[in-house]
Order: structure tokens, then C-alpha cells, then sequence
């Protein structure tokens, strides 16, 4: 994961923002006004986008994935007591958060961001390349998780 700073035109913040999101697997872009205000500057989060293969493009949806997962209140409950904060905590924690940016847990919401971050970080735990969305990768891998328990 890397991130990108780009200082554009106004007039062409979309076009570079979809440029890059063409590009890289990207996470949400922050715009500022330059000091003199006449450029604007965005920030982002990206990782490389790999061809994918086929596995990668029949992983499963937000929906799918997360199914079969438990009521939201009782996953914060066990984030917040779990001793060891290892690969299943970050996984667990990389779901919910990706869930409620999906929209899927009522009454509760979390920021694209913030659920981008924490797949990153899951990824990078487990030291894969995949070259897909983190996002995607956490789903394909809660649904693996929930299949094998």
C-alpha cells in the first residue's frame, strides 16, 4: 500500500481521481484548496491493481460474504474483550467495519476508509499479493473463515 498526493486544476479533480481509481485499487480521496487556492490537492490510499484470474473475479459480494455473520453488537463485544488481537481479531475487525461501509448493519456505519485501511492492514498481516481490492480480499476471506469453522 502506498499513498498518492496529486496537486491538479479543479476543473480536473474528477478526471485524475477516476484516473488513478483506473489504476490502482484506490481507498477515498481527500481534496484541500492549495494555500493560494487556485489548484486543488488530493490525498489518497492505493494499492497496485494486478490482473486478476478467474478465482479473484467469482469471489463473493458483500452480501454473500457476510451472510451467515453475527449480529454487530455481539462482534464489538468480542473485539473489544478478545485477549490476543492476531489474524482472526483483524480479520473479524476488517469485516465489521467493511460491513457497515457496505451499508449492511443497521443503524451502525463506518467510513470506506477506515474499512479500506483495515484491509490493507489484514493483507499485509498476511503478507499476500492477491491484486484485487482489500476490500474484496476480506470478504473472500470471512467467507473462507465462516466456511471452516
Amino acid at each position: 500500500m502506498f499513498d498518492i498526493r496529486v496537486i491538479c486544476d479543479p476543473a480536473d479533480t474528477d478526471h485524475v481521481t477516476a484516473a488513478l481509481g483506473s489504476a490502482f485499487n484506490t481507498g477515498p480521496v481527500s481534496s484541500y484548496p492549495t494555500r493560494d487556492g487556485s489548484r486543488n490537492r488530493l490525498y489518497l490510499r492505493a494499492e497496485h491493481k494486478h490482473t486478476p484470474d478467474r478465482s479473484v473475479i467469482d469471489w463473493p459480494n458483500a452480501s454473500q460474504a457476510y451472510a451467515t455473520a453475527p449480529d454487530a453488537g455481539r462482534e464489538l463485544a468480542w473485539l473489544e474483550v478478545a485477549e490476543e488481537r492476531g489474524r482472526e481479531w483483524w480479520l473479524r475487525r476488517a469485516a465489521l467495519a467493511d460491513r457497515m461501509a457496505a451499508g449492511l448493519v443497521p443503524g451502525r456505519t463506518a467510513g470506506t476508509g477506515d474499512a479500506f485501511d483495515l484491509a490493507c492492514q489484514l493483507m499485509a498481516l498476511d503478507g499476500t499479493d492477491e491484486g484485487c481490492n482489500p476490500r474484496a480480499y476480506v470478504r473472500q476471506q470471512y467467507s473462507r473463515w465462516t466456511n471452516n469453522r
